[in-house]
């Protein structure tokens, strides 16, 4: 096997005197679909960031592509973040000023592109998430499932190596929620992204390969019988 596109060694990570990861890690390759599960509190959120280097671990390593994401500065790391990785979170988190158009476009802008060939791509990766009919649309203009599928849009639109997606159907009916996760799911597999993903749902963690469970700052792979794989 070759090895992974992001893997994170003995994670650690404090937030004043609450623990927050404690030896925590995991691989993860190009194209599969990983789901982070645990309790609330547990440090699955803080893994993601850690991992995605939107936060530094006290400890630890984690590499990406050969490179020691968590020891560089934070231009570099903030580049490659606009660069090689997309994110969608539990609210979608869009610009409320923005149209939905504009907000799929925007990692584009912030990368040099210009507008029209930028929103020309984000216009096709609004029809692939069908929701091209809310492009002209700001995010308080339109349904949940729809701001959340321009969301994904938006992680996508740039080819990104590794989506983050932190409880991406949290605040979804089931409905929506299984539409999110299969046009994500399917629309990161024709583009051999890998997939990083914090649930504490079973139905969504069910898209996955594989499963890592985080309890008490600590990580393991979740093994055959739990999986309710064996008989």
């Amino acid at each position: 096997m070759t090895d992974p596109l992001l893997r994170g060694t003995d994670l650690r990570k404090s937030f004043g005197p609450t623990v927050a990861l404690t030896g925590a890690g995991l691989a993860l390759w190009p194209g599969e679909v990983v789901a982070v599960m645990g309790p609330s509190g547990s440090g699955k959120s803080t893994l993601l960031h850690c991992l995605a280097g939107i936060v530094q671990p006290d400890a630890g390593t984690v590499v990406y592509r050969g490179e020691v994401l968590s020891s560089m500065p934070d231009g570099p790391r903030s580049a490659l973040r606009r660069s090689e990785f997309g994110f969608v979170f539990q609210f979608g988190q869009l610009v409320p000023e923005l149209t939905c158009l504009e907000n799929v476009a925007l990692p584009l802008r912030l990368s040099g592109q210009r507008r029209r060939p930028a929103e020309r791509l984000a216009r096709d990766w609004l029809a692939r998430l069908e929701v091209d009919d809310a492009a002209d649309k700001r995010p308080g203009d339109v349904s949940g499932g729809q701001g959340q599928r321009v969301a994904v849009a938006r992680a996508l639109v740039a080819s990104p190596k590794v989506i983050f997606a932190d409880e991406p159907t949290g605040a979804l009916d089931s409905f929506n929620g299984e539409r999110v996760m299969t046009l994500l799911v399917d629309a990161a597999k024709r583009t051999n992204a890998a997939v990083l993903l914090v649930t504490h749902e079973p139905r969504v963690a069910a898209y996955s390969d594989r499963e890592v469970i985080v309890r008490d700052g600590k990580s393991r792979q979740l093994d055959l019988e739990e999986a309710g794989l064996t008989g």
